[in-house]
């Protein structure tokens, strides 16, 4: 149970409500895997498949919620990650790359949710705070260990990398306070949370699949 006041700021409120949805995301089995060296490159490539489905729907939405008078501080172009995805795609597959990749039914589930709600703008924050400021901390990590384990250069790998944030800190201390400013009601504020909170349980419904499709080596 959280013990923050109700009047804890909005993402104070995301973090801790979202903590063991986000330990259970981060400790799937294929996202250790992959993080150790037990995978190949080719199971981070279906990742990247996947994530350009979840990006391309986000930030569909991210161009609605911009035209909220209420929503649109929330939106940075520095953020946007599709083009990024695509390119990382083109080096993985090959030029042929969008007859090649294929989207998962959770992922298919993810966007259906992101469309459903994603351009409410309680709802948009908390999968952007989810995704974006993920991208911003563990997201680092993750293109170390792709590098370190499986000899991935910079291509392939442009979806870690944010060339208009130099520093991540002070952008995500930004952030967190366009977040705590978009002055949602407590109604709202619940919404987000939950949101959050869902956006957590479909990305590790991902890994979970991803896991099926990437079993790797046998222990």
């Amino acid at each position: 149970m959280s013990t923050l006041a109700p009047e804890a700021p909005l993402s104070a409120l995301l973090r801790e409500g979202t903590r063991a949805e986000h330990q259970d995301a981060e400790s799937e089995g294929f996202v250790s895997r992959l993080m150790t060296g037990g995978l190949d490159v080719a199971a981070y490539a279906d990742l990247a498949a996947q994530q350009l489905a979840v990006y391309t729907a986000l930030e569909e939405a991210s161009a609605v919620v911009r035209r909220d008078a209420r929503g649109a501080d929330l939106v940075f172009d520095e953020l946007t990650r599709v083009p990024a995805i695509e390119r990382d795609l083109a080096h993985l597959y090959g030029s042929s790359w969008r007859t090649e990749i294929r989207i998962l039914p959770a992922a298919d589930v993810y966007v259906a949710r992101l469309r459903e709600v994603g351009t409410r703008l309680p709802e948009y924050a908390a999968h952007a705070y989810t995704r974006y400021l993920g991208d911003l901390s563990g997201g680092q990590i993750i293109q170390r260990m792709m590098q370190r384990h499986y000899g991935m250069g910079a291509p392939g790998l442009e979806f870690y990398d944010f060339p208009q944030i130099p520093k991540s800190k002070p952008f995500k201390d930004v952030y967190r306070e366009r977040l705590d400013g978009l002055g949602l009601d407590a109604v709202e504020v619940a919404a987000a949370v939950a949101e959050a909170q869902e956006a957590f349980r479909l990305n590790r419904a991902v890994f979970v699949e991803l896991g099926a499709a990437h079993p790797g080596a046998p222990a």
